[in-house]
Formats: C-alpha cells, structure tokens, sequence
C-alpha cells in the first residue's frame, strides 16, 4: 500500500475575502453624523385630557342634582302643606248697596249728578288654620251697564288681617256731587233708579297674603269685582264677587 502524507492547509492573509460569501452590511454611522428624526405627533385618543373640562362636568352635575333635590323637596313639601291644612280660598259677596242723596240737576250747562254710594262687602275665611292677610284695598263704584255706566267715586280701605273661620264685612262709602252727565243718560239713570232697575258696581284691586303660625307668606295681587245685578235683586240675594288673580285665574 502506498504511504499519503496530509498537505498543511494552507493559512488565508490577512484582508482576504472570500468571493463566494455575501459582503456583510457597512457599519452604522456614528451617531452624531445619523439624520435628526422628526417627531411623530401622537393620536388624539392618546393624549391626556385637561382638567378644566373634568372640573366643568363636574360643576354641572353638581348644579344639575342640587336643582333635582330642590324641586324634590319642593314638591314634597308643599304635598305635606296641602294635606295638613287642606288651604281654601276666601269668599267674597256684596251684602248690600244703597244710594242715598241720589239727586239729578238740570242745569243750563247740562244735567249733573249728586249722590252718595254705600256698598258693604262680606269676606269668609273657610280655613280652620290659616291666617288672611289684605293689604290697602282701592275700591271704586258705578252704576248703569255698558254705555250707560257712571262713575260714583272711588276711596281707600286700609289693610286688615282676618283670622281662621272668620267672616268680616266691608264698608264702602264713596260720594258725587254735582257731576256733569249727559241729559239723555240723566233721564235713564232717574227712570231705572226710580224702578230699582239700576244696575250696581263694585271693583276692589288689592293684595291677599297667607298666614300660618305667625308667618306672613307673600302677598298675591288681585282684583275683585262685585254687583252686575240691579237694586231689585240685590234686596232678596247677595251676589258671589269675582276673584281675578295671575290674569288667568278666575274664582266665584
């Protein structure tokens, strides 16, 4: 058999590059020689919301259940006011109306008219525990309907207070005195008061409160309006007044 000897592999120089193989890729550059990247803006779902809009909601919820929680007890409250006191307005009826010194001059100057107006006004309080309060009470009284209406003068009732399951009656006295009218209405206003056919009345602008307990609780403006009805009728019946408040509210 014959001897083989190992050849000695033999040593690559130093840089040698084999060209089978791929070139490895460059180095990166020093960082102080990489571009400058700009700044991708983040989405904005991702920001973080400001404070101010949080405090603002919150304000509002706050002010949105403080106005609930009012009005819940306002409710309430005025419920339990009306089942412990079962309020009920005041009734009002003219008892009576007179015309004393009615007199109708004729004169070169046209016919005038004398006379003095006595209405007396009944008020029942129905409430067994609440208090009425009236303020100063201007009143003023014609008489005729329509076209034939004339003034018999106007006055001032002070204020009162009326207590529970009360009646008070009102005096009224206004007066004329030697006021120019037409003379046809002169003759119809003498013919109608001689018949008792003459139509009477009476309308009073003032304020009402309520009292519970010694507590006045506001006062409500209203207007009262008493009569339409003649002389005749008014000796056998006394007439409900009408009580016109908030403009849209009207009691008999």
């Amino acid at each position: 058999m014959a001897d083989y000897q190992m050849k000695p592999v033999l040593q690559k120089p130093p840089g040698y590059r084999d060209p089978n193989m791929s070139s490895p890729p460059p180095p990166p550059p020093p960082m102080s020689q990489q571009p400058m990247r700009k700044a991708v803006p983040m989405p904005t779902s991702y920001r973080p919301k400001k404070k101010r809009r949080s405090c603002c909601r919150f304000c509002c919820c706050c002010i949105c259940i403080t106005l609930v929680l009012f009005i819940f007890l306002l409710l309430v409250g005025t419920a339990v006011f009306y089942l412990w006191f079962d309020p009920k307005l005041p009734t009002f009826s003219l008892a009576s109306f007179r015309l004393d010194g009615f007199k109708l001059a004729d004169d070169p100057d046209g016919a005038s008219l004398s006379a003095t107006a006595v209405a007396r006004v009944e008020m029942k309080n129905p409430n067994s525990k609440l208090v009425f309060y009236y303020g100063n009470t201007a009143v003023e009284m014609s008489v005729g309907s329509g076209n034939d209406e004339t003034g018999m003068g106007e006055t001032t009732v002070n204020g009162f207070r009326q207590g529970p399951k009360n009646s008070t009656s009102v005096k009224v006295e206004t007066t004329v005195k030697n006021e120019l009218v037409e003379r046809g209405l002169a003759k119809r206003l003498a013919a109608k008061f001689q018949s008792k056919d003459l139509v009477i009345n009476v309308v009073a602008k003032t304020k009402v409160g309520l009292g519970v307990g010694g507590i006045k609780i506001g006062m409500l403006a209203v207007n009262l309006r008493c009569g339409g009805v003649s002389l005749n009728k008014l000796d056998t019946d006394s007439p409900q007044c009408t009580l016109n408040t908030l403009k849209w509210l009207n009691i008999q």
